[in-house]
């Protein structure tokens, strides 16, 4: 069983950085692939960026590449999200989500592919 606590959301104005903070519980946290999602009032969960089990590679949707980065660091069991240069339309509830075993390690944009869900941090970016 992995739980995913996330932090570090806020109010923040447009232009202006937030980093998000993953923190799972759990040794197979370092096995799974992770990915960020977003929901904002009245739309669906949407992708935001996905990690690997080593760092090494990493998957961003179209709307946040070049001014997100997603990172983690297995030692802490702790998967990140950098969001620079943000925008009023970045505003909504992130949650980060873990696979279940069996893992494959890899990446994914595809929510069915996560079984572990975070309750969710908002970020609220003001114009």
């Amino acid at each position: 069983q992995v739980q995913l606590v996330e932090s570090g959301g806020g109010l923040v104005q447009a232009g202006g950085s937030l980093r998000l903070s993953c923190a799972a519980s759990g040794r197979t946290f370092s096995s799974s692939g992770v990915g960020w999602f977003r929901q904002a009032p009245g739309k669906e969960r949407g992708f935001v960026a996905a990690i690997d089990w080593s760092g090494g590679r990493t998957y961003y949707g179209d709307s946040v590449k070049g001014r997100f980065t997603i990172s983690r660091d297995n030692a802490k069991n702790t998967v990140y999200l950098q969001m620079s240069s943000l925008k009023p339309e970045d505003t909504a509830v992130y949650y980060c989500a873990a696979e279940r075993p069996p893992f494959s390690g890899n990446y994914s944009p595809l929510p069915e592919r996560y079984g572990y869900w975070g309750q969710g941090t908002q970020v609220t970016v003001s114009s």
